[in-house]
């Protein structure tokens, strides 16, 4: 009796263990750690929609190769990876060298297997996008508690069955124990709640500091997909330090009014914030004239404008250092690697995980530019390796090579 208790106990706990961390197929899990960031499935993000992708590559051959090394597989002359580089501004891929066949393999069937959630979109939201993925966890949750009830429940349907037996065959059994003062039950729900209490905890810590879309509400609302998508303003000419400062920095009032003494009207397609309601272009300029205290017509005095208290959104811990122009001046990283299709965002958010982690796999797969890039002259061992063939030039140097996974390089 006492075995098939400790028996059952054991299947409930590890029914609890693995019920509430159950997860996608390691084809999901592989494709939200290397690509989610530039691409989607059905639509175009930094690169193409992925949707059909092998269609688009007879040879799977080819595809193997392009998706481990796209700037190797590029000098082989392959027509249609050529048109490829060419239609996305001869952006180059990150190098996936570490991924093995049958990781791609994965991969690409999560993609060919993808079906989109069939739900409504949210009023205002554009046509054609996407629904938010669902959230099975509620629901192993529950199948997880029902396996539980059940074996609970048999539980004491075996120990009455017991019960009778010994009744009927004339043998004396102790009067059962109530469930709150039974140890084996008292011991198996202790653990249970050890096992979750684990898990809500570590998944707690884990995610602390991550603010992947976050999307707070701004003093006045200025749409990216206007003025840097529609109206096609480079990012340099409001965040004038992203390719030469540490800090990428928010425009001042002077910068936003150098266009708005003269546009004082908004006659666009319609604009809405992210529960969907409708915005009045018109109304938000004014607030901009408050800030600026501008009146239309009369001459402006740009001594008294108050600075605007824009939410910052992208925040890394105080203990990390990170310097903006490394990354865009040195590393000729695209700004939407990390803030994705920032020109298609009306409300910006994070996209990004910029946990440790997110940051490692970038450093540990993405290859350096020499090519072209003076500050990469310094290291002339790595280039006299590379004529030496002592470096594989298919793989070239990437940045974990040159000291960007080493723990003083953001933890000084």
């Amino acid at each position: 009796m006492i075995i098939r208790t400790v028996v059952a106990g054991i299947f409930v706990c590890f029914s609890f263990a693995f019920g509430i961390t159950v997860k996608a197929q390691d084809g999901k899990s592989l494709f939200n750690q290397n690509c989610a960031s530039c691409h989607a499935i059905d639509k175009k993000l930094v690169g193409p929609a992925l949707m059909g992708v092998e269609d688009r590559w007879p040879n799977k051959k080819h595809l193997y190769e392009w998706i481990r090394n796209n700037q190797a597989f590029l000098k082989t002359g392959d027509p249609y990876a050529n048109k490829l580089y060419l239609e996305y501004n001869k952006t180059a891929m990150n190098l996936f060298p570490q991924l093995t066949d049958a990781e791609i393999g994965a991969i690409l069937k999560y993609i060919s297997d993808y079906k989109p959630a069939a739900a409504q979109p949210a009023a205002g939201a554009a046509a054609g996008e996407p629904a938010a993925e669902s959230d099975n966890t509620l629901l192993f949750g529950i199948l997880t508690l029902i396996l539980a009830v059940i074996a609970f429940t048999l539980m004491q349907v075996n120990s009455n069955l017991k019960k009778l037996t010994d009744v009927k065959e004339g043998v004396d059994s102790p009067e059962p124990v109530p469930f709150w003062r039974n140890k084996t039950y008292i011991a198996i729900v202790t653990v249970i709640l050890f096992l979750i209490g684990g898990y809500l905890t570590t998944k707690g810590a884990i995610g602390l500091g991550r603010n992947i879309n976050y999307e707070p509400k701004q003093p006045i609302f200025y749409s990216h997909k206007v003025h840097a998508g529609i109206n096609q303003i480079n990012c340099l000419y409001c965040h004038s330090g992203a390719m030469d400062s540490k800090y990428s920095n928010v425009p001042s009032v002077n910068v936003c009014m150098n266009c708005h003494m003269a546009i004082n009207e908004y006659k666009g397609e319609k604009l809405y914030n992210a529960d969907g309601e409708e915005v009045n272009g018109t109304e938000e300029i004014k607030k901009l004239y408050e800030y600026a205290n501008f009146t239309p017509g009369q001459p402006w005095d740009a001594s008294k404008a108050k600075p605007i208290e824009w939410t910052k959104i992208h925040m890394l811990p105080a203990h990390v250092y990170f310097n903006h122009s490394q990354h865009t001046r040195v590393g000729k990283i695209q700004c939407q690697i990390c803030h994705g299709e920032i020109n298609k965002m009306d409300e910006v958010k994070q996209v990004s995980e910029l946990s440790m982690g997110w940051c490692i796999n970038c450093h540990r797969t993405t290859q350096v530019q020499f090519k072209d890039n003076g500050f990469y002259s310094i290291y002339e061992k790595y280039h006299q390796d590379l004529k030496d063939g002592k470096i594989d030039s298919t793989k070239g140097v990437t940045v974990e090579m040159i000291g960007g996974t080493e723990c003083q390089k953001c933890h000084y």
